[in-house]
């Protein structure tokens, strides 16, 4: 009896796992599809945020008295960071390495957070930090309309004087089996140096109702530019850990079945072998 029950319980336990796997092989195909997609992402808004900074620098480097409030460095009082982090997890390490990174960079200083994704409101929550606005609490649902309101709030609070510094904390998509968590600084900017070569028609550039008017209008784009890039690499980040994750679980499965199926064929033997013996037993007496 105990023999039967055995094989009863293996096999109930091997149709467990089983199902368990087809969920994992599932979600790491629903990861690789929204992946490739997430990539194309990245790779289609680089060239309109590239011409963004290469303008920024062009009309920084032409004015020899320039000075913009969002490139005057100030004593840091506070600090601002934009987190972006997953909704869900079944991704590996993906958000245990970033909330770590952001704990480190804050390092207990007086700071303001922008979280985006669940896992960022979560975090924020359990630390006690002050949080900028929860509008952009799911990181899936995130447009490029959504980082440009992103840029122009936090913007329009560090010409306020609300923060000192602002940083993005993100995940930066190396290859599909590498992610790494990075923190960028944002504001102010780096004032770019006074370039050596210029051809004749950039000199010749005006910028109307100034250069220092088209430039303050201009970092509110880059800025949600920066923000939407970050997004896109977080989200496949996000994606390629949990394709490795379910890949790596869907193994661990097909070893836990082989397994189980060979402590059934054990059993189911060994039950055989028992029986027949009682029978060859049973024919002597």
């Amino acid at each position: 009896m105990s023999g039967g029950a055995s094989m009863k319980e293996i096999k109930l336990r091997i149709k467990s796992v089983e199902g368990t796997m087809q969920i994992t092989k599932a979600m790491e195909l629903v990861a690789s599809s929204k992946l490739n997609r997430a990539k194309l992402r990245v790779q289609h808004s680089r060239p309109y945020f590239t011409l963004l900074y290469e303008t920024l620098s062009d009309i920084a480097a032409a004015n020899t008295d320039f000075s913009s409030a969002f490139v005057r460095s100030r004593p840091v009082k506070k600090s601002c960071y934009v987190l972006i982090a997953g909704d869900r997890g079944l991704a590996g390490g993906y958000n245990a390495n970033l909330l770590r990174e952001a704990a480190e960079k804050m390092g207990g200083g007086p700071a303001c957070v922008l979280p985006v994704g669940k896992k960022a409101v979560e975090f924020c929550r359990q630390r006690g930090l002050q949080m900028v606005s929860e509008e952009f609490a799911v990181a899936e649902d995130i447009s490029v309309s959504d980082s440009l309101a992103m840029a122009k709030l936090l913007c329009a609070d560090f010409l306020a004087g609300e923060y000192d510094q602002l940083f993005v904390c993100y995940t930066n998509f190396v290859s599909m089996l590498s992610q790494s968590p990075a923190t960028l600084k944002l504001l102010p900017l780096s004032a770019p140096g006074q370039k050596e070569t210029r051809t004749a028609p950039r000199q010749l550039i005006l910028y109307e109702p100034g250069s220092e008017a088209v430039y303050d209008a201009i970092v509110p784009d880059y800025i949600g530019g920066m923000l939407w890039g970050a997004l896109c690499e977080s989200i496949a980040s996000e994606l390629g850990a949990r394709r490795m994750a379910m890949d790596a679980a869907s193994k661990n499965a097909g070893d836990m079945i082989e397994n189980l199926q060979l402590h059934y064929n054990r059993a189911r033997q060994g039950a055989i072998t028992q029986e027949i013996t009682e029978i060859v037993a049973g024919a002597e007496m």
